[in-house]
């Protein structure tokens, strides 16, 4: 017997994003396919809606793969649909599934099982990020979230400045967006005048808001960034 596909499925950064963000071939396979794994069952029928599935909703399968679901079990048990032979979408709350995300763990399951995987083509706040700071796109490190110690914190981001400027390599990190303008006022504190920052918020959205320059223009200027999601970099 033949396995299914596992799609990975990238959805919206933003909630006015949704033209920018869906491929031609990504609102074909949810048209094909009628079960997801997803993070959020009442974002993802509202990111298929706006993809525009033509297929009645409650005709879909929808299995939740969010943090309670995660912490009573494993994730064997989304994988009889694919085991059986049916295409299966999987879609994470934000941007690409398994990339800062606990989809990774339904990635690895599936090559596990000898289960297709393709990752369909779609919005990356990481990569976004990335390209739009001007800092070197051929070395870079994502290090997720800092520690929420402040003393641990302050190693982190001075270890990450000196590692990007021994290497010449780009430090990617991320915050919960309430705790931003913490991380930004510690950054500037710690950092060298010449150290370089970006931080690119509401990414795809209207209100999209990208900053990249050294630190010592930074302190010269006053930026809100608190509760947005917001990628940092430091070079």
């Amino acid at each position: 017997m033949s396995y299914g596909t596992l799609y990975l499925i990238p959805v919206p950064l933003a909630d006015e994003a949704a033209a920018a963000s869906y491929t031609p071939y990504l609102v074909q396979v949810v048209n094909a396919i009628d079960e997801y794994i997803v993070e959020n069952e009442k974002t993802a029928r509202k990111f298929l809606k706006q993809a525009g599935i033509q297929r009645p909703q409650n005709e879909l399968t929808l299995h939740d793969y969010g943090k309670h679901a995660r912490n009573n079990g494993g994730v064997t048990d989304y994988f009889a649909g694919l085991l059986s032979g049916k295409d299966v979408g999987l879609m994470s709350e934000a941007g690409c599934p398994g990339v800062a995300d606990p989809g990774a763990d339904i990635v690895a399951e599936a090559h596990r099982k000898g289960i297709p995987v393709v990752p369909l083509v779609g919005p990356s706040s990481i990569l976004l990020a990335l390209m739009a700071s001007g800092f070197n796109g051929q070395s870079f490190v994502f290090h997720g979230y800092l520690p929420i110690d402040k003393g641990e914190r302050a190693k982190k981001i001075k270890a990450m400045e000196q590692q990007a400027q021994r290497e010449k390599q780009t430090q990617i990190f991320i915050e919960t967006p309430f705790r931003n303008q913490q991380l930004l006022t510690e950054i500037l504190r710690i950092s060298k005048p010449q150290t370089r920052l970006c931080v690119a918020c509401n990414l795809t959205s209207t209100d999209q808001q990208i900053v990249s320059q050294p630190i010592h223009q930074w302190k010269k200027e006053n930026y809100d960034f608190q509760k947005k999601p917001a990628i940092f970099l430091l070079f």
